[in-house]
């Protein structure tokens, strides 16, 4: 059958104009004018941008010397460790960063300033210090009201940062977003974080305090992989490709109104060292000096799975695509790994909005023998709206197909899991922060008890068509297993079972307290959030959620 992702895409294409408007709408005019004229600003053209690309470590390398063995007991494997808690994960790329000697190469979507945001940066700073040469590109979306941080960083001799399928008009990015749609609707969606070439991050979480259980108010349940070997060089390829694209724009390139001083760097290294010692003093500096990463002595140290792999990535080219392939898009290669499934497939998406012919692909995975199980947000986890208004349209269908059909809960994070994956025993909790809101933003897939998909990819229309992502299989049998079982044992503590009552209406199954509980609408949410995002769901473009 074909790729169900395999579909024509696109967009209308706004272009620059002006027009005479009525007098009584001279104010709106005025407006919209102003908004299309910044629009018709242009992209820089006249810079320097000189094409660079992974650099090989050398023997003596530091990472390399510590690893080697690793490698030469596992060959043409790479080792696979997941990063389930947030603060294991901030924790592996602090360690990362101060392991590097060579080069550290860095691509993220979001880049909050914040307390881990402000110590990520401090730390790749000090890197450079040493010698190491820092490569970060950035989505330009999340960048507004950054520049100058931005500028300030690059300003260092090792640094360099590009913002990728960038905004032309830095200040005022309404004007691009009406006049030039088409373009900056398309965002590039990959994490990754690579130290020599050597070790690699990749996975579902953006760098800001609620990614790695740091903040107060809501906290994600994401995940991450920390990887060894030869995949690490993949990654690196891929970063190689989108930064020397057409599409990643040195910060440097653009025109500033405000010139940077000698003077202007030094007084942001002060603040920088000043920040990084309240993280190091603060709540949250205490609780990471609980975990195995802070305190072990060497990366060595910790249980990897050692597999083979298969990495799979859209082409930054995807930017101006109107039609998804195989040859050049991520989905394509995920729904190979679904059609291959024979016992179990488990989906873990935040943002998850079928559409019709992916739901009949469920279902008929369903009719031939397949267990299909999906954890996405329930409405008051979900952190956007717009996308659960899509997403509603298709549960009923899928539930009554046999899919299993879960919401997280946002009061999931107080489910407390004592459970140590690694050697069975129950140990001491640990202290953490504590947010009073949870929600999902992990996505990840399990194939057959046997194989796991981590990456940054969403089962909706954005992550399809619209927006780039990464991600890798590989083999783990032990840890999928105990994803399956535990996905049993505990979903109905973190999330609602959606099942169809005798008259075909949905209803949200969970557990409180040991006590089974049954809703006959969208759990913990007001009147007002129900009938708006109902109302949403009627009007709301799937291909842009």
């Amino acid at each position: 059958m074909p790729h169900v992702f395999e579909q024509t895409f696109s967009l209308s294409n706004m272009t620059c104009f002006s027009s005479q408007w009525p007098s009584t709408l001279r104010s709106l005019a005025l407006l919209v004018m102003f908004s299309l004229l910044a629009a018709c600003s242009s992209l820089p053209t006249d810079f320097e941008k000189v094409p660079s690309y992974a650099l090989e470590a050398d023997s003596e390398n530091h990472l390399i010397l510590e690893l080697q063995e690793l490698l030469n007991e596992n060959p043409e494997k790479s080792g696979f460790r997941t990063l389930e808690l947030g603060e294991e994960a901030f924790v592996s790329r602090i360690r990362l960063i101060d392991s590097a000697s060579t080069s550290l190469d860095l691509q993220y979507y979001i880049w909050h300033d914040d307390l881990t945001g402000r110590t990520m940066h401090n730390q790749l700073l000090a890197a450079a210090d040493r010698g190491v040469r820092v490569r970060i590109l950035l989505d330009d979306l999340d960048t507004a009201g950054k520049d100058r941080i931005l500028r300030l960083i690059d300003s260092h001799p090792n640094v360099e940062i590009r913002v990728f399928n960038p905004f032309a008009n830095r200040a005022r990015r309404l004007g691009d977003f009406i006049g030039d749609t088409h373009r900056i609707n398309r965002r590039m969606h990959n994490k990754t974080l690579t130290a020599d070439n050597i070790v690699t991050i990749f996975g579902g979480r953006n760098i800001g305090d609620e990614y790695f259980s740091a903040d107060t108010n809501v906290g994600f349940g994401d995940m991450d992989a920390l990887a060894i070997g030869p995949i690490a060089g993949e990654v690196s390829a891929q970063f190689d490709l989108y930064w020397n694209s057409e599409w990643a724009y040195p910060i440097a390139a653009f025109e500033w109104k405000e010139l940077l001083e000698q003077a202007d760097f030094k007084a942001f290294r002060e603040k920088s060292d000043q920040y990084l010692e309240e993280a190091r003093q603060s709540a949250y500096g205490d609780i990471l000096r609980q975990y195995e990463m802070t305190t072990m002595k060497s990366i060595t140290e910790l249980k990897f799975v050692w597999s083979t792999w298969l990495l799979a990535y859209d082409q930054p080219s995807k930017v101006e695509a109107n039609k998804v392939s195989a040859e050049t898009h991520l989905a394509p290669k995920l729904q190979m790994g679904m059609d291959k499934t024979q016992r179990d497939l488990i989906i873990v998406s935040p943002y998850f909005v079928p559409g019709d012919e992916f739901t009949g692909y469920l279902v008929s995975l369903v009719d031939r023998g397949v267990r299909v199980r999906i954890l996405t947000n329930s409405l008051q986890a979900n952190d956007v709206s717009m996308v659960h208004a899509g997403y509603m349209r298709y549960r009923e269908d899928l539930v009554a197909g046999g899919v299993e059909l879960f919401e997280f809960k946002a009061d999931a994070n107080k489910v407390v899991r004592k459970e140590n994956r690694e050697s069975g025993e129950e140990n001491k909790e640990k202290r953490r922060i504590g947010a009073s809101k949870a929600s999902l933003h992990a996505k990840f897939f399990s194939f057959d008890e046997t194989y796991l998909f981590i990456g940054s990819f969403n089962l909706d229309g954005r992550s399809v068509a619209l927006n780039s992502e990464l991600g890798a299989y590989y083999a783990s049998p032990e840890e999928a297993k105990i994803l399956s079982q535990e996905f049993d044992e505990m979903i109905l503590q973190i999330a609602y079972q959606l099942t169809l009552d005798e008259s075909g209406d949905l209803q949200w199954t969970t557990e409180r307290n040991g006590e089974e509980l049954v809703f006959f609408k969208e759990p913990d949410t007001t009147w007002w959030k129900r009938f708006s995002t109902g109302f949403l769901s009627i009007i709301v473009p799937e291909s842009q959620l």
